[in-house]
C-alpha cells in the first residue's frame, strides 16, 4: 500500500516519527504542492476512518500530515494539496509515544498510520510500521480493544457511534 507524508518541519527531527519513517523508507515524503487522492489523516477532516476506506486506500494509498500538536490551531490545511472528501479523523485512541504517553488523541505519525491500517483491516501492516520504534507494542496493547472494536464497524458513522458509547461507558467509572 502506498504511504505518503506531507512534512512541515515543525518537529525536532530526532524525535519526529514521521521523519523517522521517511528515513527508514516506510513512507514517501511528498512536496506540499503534490496532489494526493488517497485517504489522508487530517485533524480538520469531517469523518472518521473506517473499514469502508480500505478499497480506496488499497487503490490510492494513505497519507499523513506531519505538523506539531503545539501549532495545530494556527496550521493552514489549505497548504496541502489533497481532496477534502478523502480527509479522515482517527477515533478515540491513547498515545504511547514518549512525548504524549497516555494522552487521548495525541498520536504521533507512526501511531496514526498504524491505527488507520489496523482499523481498515491491514493488521499485519499496522504492526510492521512500528519496526524500529520502541513503543509500538505498548501502543497496540493500550488500544487493542478499541482498535478491534473500530475494525468491526462497517463505516464512519458506526465508528463514531462505537467511540461515543465507549467514552460514555468509561466516563461513568
Amino acid at each position: 500500500m502506498r504511504k505518503v507524508i506531507y512534512e512541515f518541519g515543525q518537529c525536532d527531527p530526532k524525535r519526529c516519527s514521521g521523519h523517522r519513517m521517511v528515513k527508514y523508507n516506510k513512507i514517501q515524503s511528498l512536496n506540499l504542492k503534490s496532489r494526493f487522492n488517497g485517504i489522508v489523516l487530517a485533524p480538520n477532516a469531517t469523518q472518521s476512518i473506517s473499514p469502508a476506506d480500505r478499497e480506496l486506500m488499497e487503490r490510492r494509498g494513505i497519507g499523513l500530515i506531519d505538523c506539531s500538536w503545539n501549532q495545530i490551531d494556527s496550521f493552514d490545511f489549505r497548504k496541502v494539496n489533497i481532496s477534502s472528501k478523502n480527509g479522515r479523523l482517527l477515533p478515540f485512541l491513547v498515545a504511547a509515544n514518549t512525548i504524549n504517553y497516555g494522552k487521548p488523541y495525541k498520536l504521533n505519525c507512526v501511531e496514526a498510520l498504524s491505527a488507520a491500517l489496523y482499523i481498515v483491516g491491514e493488521k499485519e501492516e499496522a504492526v510492521g510500521v512500528f519496526e524500529g520504534f520502541s513503543y509500538g507494542d505498548e501502543f497496540l496493547k493500550l488500544n487493542k480493544d478499541l482498535l478491534e472494536m473500530y475494525s468491526q464497524c462497517a463505516n464512519s458513522l458506526e465508528v463514531v457511534k462505537q467511540q461515543n458509547e465507549y467514552l460514555e461507558k468509561n466516563r461513568r467509572k
